[in-house]
């Protein structure tokens, strides 16, 4: 697919997948974008159907980030506005159903930090990442810096911020950034498959309260009340006797969210 559009959502089943879709430009992000990605995001929440979003690009990169060209021509623009690119990923974080980010290609720049957001990664074994933010001469937005330290920890994250290196996908795999590797895209394929037929199998209710709780601790903002009404509503829901009498009877289970 050659014409560069804004992100495209599909949606399948139990599954959501959204593709950035420049892929002259290395699905580079543009302004027009960030509002159709929280546009797809609210989308994705409003139907109960689906468990699971896989977020990936056309063509050989996965993003090479957000447009550097907007940056130089609106200097003192808002880093954390409405429609900012640090609030787009802040939604993504916050998605209520898990994400899986397929990364088909190179990842750079803020785009490091768009994947960082999904809750896992599967990369081509031939891919790399660069994050050049220091080699620019830009600071980066708070929240951006808070997840690389929490997800990867310190020492990893200054690695990738203030060396601005090119990782390539092995080392990438050994520090955390990614969740597992594939050879071809074939592989690539079948291994996000497997993850996001996997979360859509599992107990709605359950995936998507333990995935905000750990998300709240990653950030140092547990709040232990808010998990603790979790945790009862789970115990009182139908999809915990399904998943119990599953147990009992030796078969898949069969969920409903409720």
């Amino acid at each position: 697919m050659d014409e560069a559009t804004t992100p495209i959502l599909t949606v399948e089943g139990p599954r959501a997948t959204i593709r950035l879709n420049r892929p002259r430009v290395h699905n580079r992000i543009e302004p027009a974008d960030l509002r159709a990605l929280m546009e797809h995001f609210a989308a994705v929440e409003a139907d109960p159907a689906v468990r699971v979003l896989v977020l990936t690009g056309t063509g050989r990169s996965f993003s090479s980030g957000y447009h550097l060209g907007d940056l130089e021509a609106r200097p003192d623009a808002e880093v954390t506005g409405e429609l900012s690119f640090e609030a787009m990923l802040e939604r993504l974080e916050r998605l209520a159903v898990p994400v899986v980010a397929r990364l088909n290609g190179g990842v750079y720049g803020g785009s490091t930090d768009l994947a960082l957001c999904c809750d896992f990664r599967v990369g081509l074994a031939s891919m790399e990442l660069r994050m050049p933010a220091a080699a620019l001469g830009l600071h980066y937005y708070p929240s951006g810096m808070v997840r690389y330290a929490s997800r990867l920890g310190l020492n990893a994250a200054k690695r990738l911020f203030l060396l601005a290196e090119t990782v390539k996908a092995p080392e990438l795999l050994a520090i955390g950034y990614l969740t597992g590797m594939a050879a071809d895209e074939a592989a690539l394929d079948a291994a996000t498959d497997r993850l996001a037929d996997r979360l859509a199998a599992n107990a709605p209710l359950a995936v998507q309260g333990i995935k905000r709780s750990l998300n709240e601790i990653a950030r140092g903002e547990f709040d232990v009340a808010a998990a603790l009404e979790r945790a009862k509503a789970s115990q009182a829901s139908a999809d915990l006797r399904e998943g119990l009498a599953a147990f009992r009877e030796k078969r898949p289970p069969r969920f409903t969210g409720r």
